[in-house]
This record gives structure tokens, C-alpha cells and sequence, in this order.
């Protein structure tokens, strides 16, 4: 609940209400617990907090329970109870400023990102490549930013691929050895993602991620909430999709110094997930993002069962804690435990450890930075309740937002424009055609030999002319390439730059 009075976020109450410090949210925080211990409840807490205070919010929807949040909250036995124990006046029941979105399109606006702006580093990992196979992508991604051809969607990257290992010989020079088993190795991971239905996540309209810093017109923060039941079950893929809408906010905002408040909040459910798997470059380079985007006003809160599943080196980033219970029932578990004990500020009234595995649903250990950055000493407390549904909406209520948004004709149909594998099939249209001539021309010259042969008695014969010019013949791709300036080439008439993650820095 936001307190416009003190400015500040009522978070949770001990024996005093704990606020969460507005300015101090992009030093960004961690909601950590096992299943069952009220995760959702303060994420949802935090949401509500943030739009009140005018900040958009971005929510992932594992569970697909967040949707109810465009719906106010009704009275229960565990509400009520919460309310009256932490002295809670005021409270009120409210809906909030919804709009959702689905990668599938079937539970909110489509979300597509196109090849060129996902970028060779995002998707190496999210196909599952090694480092000789994703050196080759790399390779195929410069080859088509110096020639200028937009990779939007599956069957344009398959065909670059293919064209940059038809002429690996002519590219080796420049760009380094292109091996031919490393070309097949990619193009089968394409065909496997796009068998895993993948291939409904890149094209166009590409996602806007300026469409999520939105308001609505009582001043409220509009929340993005992204249905993720479906997506979730290919994890991989829910990953790289969420790294790659963070990454872009980080390439989209401008430097924005210490603010009074976030200009937006990002929620990342199952956070560890970023990280499973994850070669050491990919891990660095979240860190480098978790602590640059600060600066550009985003606060980002990674929502995991186990603060032990997120790397320390992020950990280190994190200066806002929210820690349900835990259970030990492992010697890893402990380990875990313990770890998660220690990053605590020691409050002398407790031993924070055995406090940790004896906390009720809805109660946490909690520390937040106060307005000097210092971290506060942990406290055991309980979470205020939501004010919006607990329950997902129906079906009718979603659509019906869908409908009403202003993004539906911005995202509803799918376009599929001019780009990679349009000129890359002209171009190999042109050389089938250049060979069928040279062909057709060699036949009429034998013909036109035996005629000569055969009138030799009647005729001289006369001298066969060759027409020869300086002029270098233009590459069939080149001709393509020309022949598409007012669409592709108007477009990327600069070079192309890309961000840390290698994705297409607008």
C-alpha cells in the first residue's frame, strides 16, 4: 500500500509498519521462499504499491493467478484478520490498469521480437549451441548487418545460414573459417525450435517496449502482465524471452540518475531459471545489466524459492530482501539455509536462522535500504494483504481488457514484410535464370558453330566476337540486395549496433 502522505511503501508490519524507501527500489530486490510461503502475495503487494505510486509495472504469470488484479479484492477470513492484527486504516478494495500479453496471442497481446533484435549472443543460448557453433552465428548475423538484410523471423535466418555456408569459401578471409558441420548443427537446432513452436516468437509487429511505461488517467502505473503458463513449459525458452525484454530496456532508457522513484518495476518469476545452464559470459553480463539499469530509473525484482539459485555476484547487486520460509530437510538445504540467514543484518532479538524454517504463510524476514543505502537489521514481520482479486479472472474479464486496450490494433495481425529470405530467394532466382541463359546461349553457339561448319563451302566464316567490358559483374545477391532499397535498405541505411547482449540497438 502506498502511504502518499510519507511517500513511501508499506510493505510489512512487526511491531512497526516496515516501509520500502521509493528511491531506493532500483536498488532492486529479491523475493525469495519456498512453495506455498506467500511469494505471490507480496509480489503482488509490491505491484499494487508501485502502480499507486504511478510507476508501470512488468509481471510474469507463471501460475496464472496475477490476471485477477484488473478485478478489486473481496473480503476474507485471512484478510480481515491481517488487516485488524496490523492496524490497517483505510484499506480498501481496488482493480488496477491491466493490459496482458502472451507470446501465443491467446491470453493477451501477441509478443514477437524479431531475429536481428534478439541478436546472435540470446539466441546461441536459447538454441543450445557450443562456443565453435555460436562463433559461426555470429558470423552470420555480421555478414547480414554489413549487407544490410533484416533478419525477422525463422525462415530468414535459415536462409542466411544457408547462403553463408554455400559461400564459406568467399566469407573465410574476412570473417574466419566457417565450418561446414557447425552450419548443420545450427540449421538442425533451427528446425528443432521451430518444431517446439518457437518460431511463433520472432516476427513483426516486434514488441514496443516503451508500450509498458504507461499510465492510466487517475495517474496509476499501467501493470504488463505476460501470461507465461504456456511458455513456461519450455523454460529455456521463458528465459532468454525475459533476459531479452530486459536487455531491451536497458538499450531503450536514457540515463536517469537517482530518482525519487522508479520509472519501472520488472518482475521475474522463477528467476533462476536465467541462470541454469548459463555460460560465465552470459552470467556477467546480467550482472553488468543488473547494475547499469539502475541507472536508467528500473527497478528489477527476481522472485526464486532459494536466494542460493541466483549468483552471488547478483546477489551483491540486490539491496532489498524479502525471505519466506525455508525448509532443511538436505544437507544442501541447511547449507542453503544458512547462507540465506547469514546475508541478513543480525537483529540480536532472534536467531535469524531458526526464525527462517519457522515462519507462518504471509510472514517473512524482511530488509530494505533505508534513505542513506544502508540495509535496516532484518525483522521478523507479516505482509500486507493485496487489494486486488487473490483469484485469476475469468476468461470474459481477460478479453475484454484485451479488446478495450489501445495496443490491439498495434499488435493484432502479424505482418510479413521484405527481409532476408525474400532477397536471399531473389537472388538465387536471378542466378538460376543467369545460368539457364548462359545455358540457352551455350546451346545457340554450338548451334550456330554447325551451321558455320556446314555453309563453310558456301561462306566465310565469320570471326567470332566477344564482348568484353572492365565492368565487374554484380553479384546476383548484390542486385537483390539494390533492387530492395526502398524497403530493407532504407531502413538500416546506418550500421547496424549492437548492445551488450548483441541484440539491435534502435
Amino acid at each position: 500500500m502506498y502511504m502518499k502522505e510519507a511517500h513511501k511503501v508499506w510493505l510489512a508490519t512487526s511491531d512497526r509498519p516496515i516501509y520500502l524507501e521509493p528511491g531506493m527500489a532500483n536498488r532492486h530486490g529479491l523475493i525469495a521462499g519456498a512453495t506455498g510461503t506467500g511469494k505471490t502475495v507480496t509480489l503482488k503487494v509490491l505491484a499494487e504499491s508501485f502502480s499507486d505510486m504511478g510507476v508501470p509495472v512488468f509481471l510474469a504469470d507463471i501460475k496464472g493467478d496475477l490476471s485477477g488484479m484488473c478485478l478489486p479484492g473481496c473480503e476474507n477470513k485471512h484478510i480481515r484478520r491481517s488487516i485488524d492484527t496490523m492496524n490497517i486504516t483505510g484499506f480498501d478494495y481496488t482493480a488496477y490498469p491491466v493490459r496482458f500479453f502472451d507470446v501465443y496471442g491467446k491470453q493477451g497481446h501477441p509478443v514477437r521480437t524479431t531475429i536481428s533484435e534478439m541478436g546472435p549472443e540470446l539466441l546461441s543460448r536459447l538454441l543450445g549451441l557450443n562456443d565453435t557453433q555460436s562463433g559461426i552465428l555470429r558470423i552470420v548475423f555480421r555478414i547480414a548487418d554489413d549487407k544490410g538484410l533484416l533478419l525477422i523471423d525463422l525462415k530468414d535466418l535459415r536462409s542466411m545460414v544457408q547462403y553463408v555456408g554455400d559461400n564459406a569459401k568467399e566469407y573465410k578471409l574476412t570473417y574466419g573459417n566457417i565450418a561446414s558441420q557447425s552450419v548443420g548443427a545450427i540449421q538442425r537446432a533451427l528446425l528443432q525450435l521451430e518444431d517446439e513452436g518457437g518460431g511463433i516468437f520472432f516476427g513483426e509487429p516486434a514488441l514496443d517496449i516503451a508500450d509498458w511505461v504507461d499510465w492510466a488517467e487517475d495517474g496509476r502505473g499501467v501493470m504488463n502482465i505476460l501470461e507465461c503458463q504456456e511458455l513456461f513449459q519450455h523454460p529455456l525458452l521463458y528465459a532468454t524471452f525475459l533476459l531479452w525484454m530486459l536487455s531491451e530496456l536497458y538499450e531503450l532508457l536514457p540515463e536517469a540518475g537517482d530518482l525519487d522513484k522508479p520509472k519501472l518495476a520488472f518482475f521475474f518469476d522463477e528467476a533462476h531459471l536465467l541462470f541454469n545452464g548459463a555460460p560465465k559470459a552470459l552470467v556477467e553480463k546480467v550482472e553488468q545489466v543488473v547494475r547499469l539499469i539502475r541507472s536508467k530509473g528500473v527497478s528489477v525484482w527476481f522472485i526464486t524459492q532459494n536466494p542460493s539459485d541466483i549468483p552471488d555476484s547478483v546477489l551483491g547487486q540486490i539491496g532489498n530482501r524479502v525471505q519466506h520460509a525455508l525448509r532443511a530437510y538436505t544437507p544442501n538445504d541447511q547449507k542453503a539455509l544458512r547462507a540465506a540467514a547469514r546475508s541478513f543484518r543480525v537483529n540480536p532479538a532472534f536467531d535469524t536462522e531458526e526464525v527462517l524454517q519457522a515462519l507462518g504463510v504471509g510472514e517473512a524476514l524482511v530488509s530494505v535500504l533505508d534513505e542513506k543505502g544502508v540495509p535496516s537489521i532484518v525483522e521478523k514481520a507479516g505482509i500486507l494483504p493485496p487489494r486486488s482479486s487473490m483469484s485469476a479472472a475469468p476468461e470474459a474479464e481477460v478479453k475484454a481488457a484485451i479488446q478495450s486496450s489501445p495496443l490491439v490494433r498495434k499488435y493484432g495481425e502479424a505482418v510479413d514484410r521484405r527481409s532476408a529470405y525474400e532477397v536471399l530467394e531473389e537472388a538465387r532466382q536471378q542466378e538460376t535464370a543467369r545460368e539457364e541463359e548462359a545455358a540457352r546461349q551455350a546451346a545457340w553457339e554450338k548451334e550456330q558453330k554447325a551451321r558455320e561448319k556446314a555453309l563453310k563451302a558456301q561462306q566465310a566464316a565469320a570471326p567470332r566476337r566477344t564482348s568484353t567490358s572492365s565492368r565487374k559483374k554484380q553479384d546476383p545477391l548484390e542486385k537483390a540486395i539494390n533492387s530492395a532499397a526502398n524497403t530493407v535498405g532504407r531502413e538500416l541505411g546506418r550500421q547496424i549496433v549492437r548492445g551488450l547482449f548483441g541484440t539491435f540497438r534502435k
